[in-house]
């Protein structure tokens, strides 16, 4: 399997790492090599993010070099700009234009909608990707966010 390589990117308190960390989660117990990185920068107060996740059968580096994202997802549309060097010529562009934000029940799931549509697009099991949101979100909020999830899965298909 050749290395996969996915960028995440939005605002400080969008749920960027979340997204990568259910998405490195999802990979690992897949049984694949994974590897994360993160730029923080102004985070706490709303500034850039992103996260990147690289996997496959075995991953050097956790850096995703510039033009080799194969899938880019973009919470907030203002930092497309930011981080589209990181797309490939052939890649996935991911944002809020590609899902049914009208859907949204809570605003605060636009991550969980988009790992959605992204999930669609890479090969894990449902049930692999559901055990994972269930042990990062907890009871409390699973419902909502499996809900979030969906919608942006069925909206990619």
């Amino acid at each position: 399997m050749s290395v996969t390589n996915i960028v995440v990117a939005g605002l400080g308190g969008q749920g960027v790492l979340k997204v990568t960390d259910i998405l490195a989660e999802v990979v690992f117990r897949s049984g694949c090599d994974v590897k994360k990185s993160e730029v923080h920068g102004m985070s706490q107060r709303g500034g850039s993010v992103s996260s990147e996740v690289r996997y496959g059968d075995k991953v050097a580096s956790p850096m995703v070099p510039a033009g080799e994202a194969d899938f880019l997802v973009v919470i907030d549309p203002t930092q497309v700009e930011v981080v589209k060097g990181k797309l490939k010529e052939n890649g996935i562009l991911i944002t809020p234009e590609n899902i049914p934000v009208d859907k949204l029940e809570n605003p605060r799931a636009i991550n969980t909608m988009l790992l959605g549509a992204l999930a669609a697009h890479l090969d894990f099991a449902d049930e692999l990707w559901q055990d994972v949101l269930k042990k990062e979100f907890g009871p409390q909020l699973y419902d909502l966010n499996a809900r979030m999830f969906k919608l942006g899965f069925d909206s990619a298909k």
